[in-house]
């Protein structure tokens, strides 16, 4: 892996979340805090509305960790300058738009020495214009905005109001996922793996009747969903319904997905739309060549990477045909791992992420 130097002052960091459920967006706060603490610097995360599984974590590890609670906004950013004022951090790092709207302005006004936002989703039109109006203006008290991918900053670019010099791109980073044993998985053939929220932009269907159309061509075929969300039950009746009731299972919730990632020989996500999710750098960095759809950061990362394969959203028999492709060609999975952990190393680690927020701190 390539050496990334990362700045050495001392600074106290504030990160602010609507949650610390668990989501690729928590997930990544959570590595950044660890990164950030292992550098040397003080870091607190605050969760307006909940702890949270990835916030217990952090807790557990010693990470003091606030959670405001809900509120009319007036108090809420009240509750956040006092809060500023007390611990007097040197930077205030907003995650998404509404920690942005609710601390951004309390922490310049509490003397913070840099306040920035990330915008962790797609952003693409049609915008919430009454929503992105409001982030725009409240953007005026941030140092800089950044985008996970260059399609999220070309998408933030043309909001309404966007305010152009403050965007940079910052990609994702995540730790590499080290491989582990999977004995207690009972892998029984060739294995497609999802981790992430089963929450309706996920389309999981897709990929499930992609499943259904493969198996026949793909003996020994396997889904494997790690996750729970508000779609499961929907999820688990399709997979029924199609016959593939036991080649589709479904894990629930993990914290620990190592051994999934080492089990699996496909990464797959079918979303209709999508940023630049942890699960995908994660996949990357175990050399799992990914067939994802043809939408977001996600997209353009496989395309910078030319590690895996594209389909249209939607599009089950595209999805079906990309399975196939790739468990009947050994030598075309072998070289897209290959790609793929050069990609991750050369771009999406954790220390390059870390590095890049690192100097627009100091700025």
């Amino acid at each position: 892996m390539h050496a990334v130097e990362t700045r050495s002052k001392f600074m106290k960091i504030v990160h602010i979340v609507y949650s610390l459920e668990m989501g690729g967006a928590e997930v990544l706060v959570a590595q950044l805090c660890r990164m950030q603490r292992a550098n040397g610097h003080d870091v607190s995360v605050c969760a307006y509305s909940n702890l949270g599984a990835v916030g217990e974590a952090l807790r557990a590890e010693g990470f003091e960790v606030y959670v405001p609670g809900v509120a009319p906004p007036a108090k809420t950013m009240l509750r956040y300058f006092r809060l500023f004022r007390k611990i007097k951090p040197d930077v205030v790092h907003c995650h998404n738009v509404a920690p942005t709207l609710q601390a951004a302005m309390s922490a310049r006004l509490a003397g913070v020495h840099c306040v920035g936002s990330t915008r962790h989703s797609l952003v693409a039109p049609p915008y919430n214009r009454a929503e992105e109006i409001k982030f725009s203006m409240l953007a005026m008290f941030c140092d800089w905005v950044a985008g996970i991918c260059e399609i999220t900053c070309e998408n933030l670019r043309g909001a309404p109001l966007a305010r152009k010099k403050k965007i940079v791109r910052v990609y994702n980073g995540s730790t590499s996922v080290q491989r582990v044993s999977i004995d207690a998985l009972g892998k029984r053939g060739f294995t497609l793996v999802f981790i992430g929220r089963l929450a309706a932009v996920k389309n999981l269907q897709t990929l499930i009747r992609a499943v259904a159309l493969a198996v026949e061509r793909v003996p020994g075929l396997e889904f494997w969903i790690v996750g729970d969300g508000a779609v499961r039950a929907e999820l688990e009746a399709l997979a029924q319904e199609l016959g593939v009731g036991e080649q589709v299972r479904f894990w629930g919730q993990r914290m620990d997905t190592a051994e999934f990632f080492s089990a699996a020989d496909v990464f797959a996500m079918s979303s209709v739309s999508e940023g630049l999710p942890m699960s995908l750098l994660q996949a990357m960095s175990m050399g799992l060549p990914p067939v994802v759809t043809d939408v977001g950061g996600m997209a353009e990362v496989v395309k910078l990477a030319d590690c895996g394969l594209l389909a249209p959203v939607g599009d089950s028999v595209a999805m079906a045909d990309a399975i196939v492709r790739l468990a009947e060609d050994a030598d075309l999975r072998a070289e897209f791992s290959r790609r793929a952990v050069a990609t991750y190393e050369a771009q999406f680690t954790l220390e390059r992420m870390d590095a890049a927020y690192a100097e627009l701190y100091s700025k």
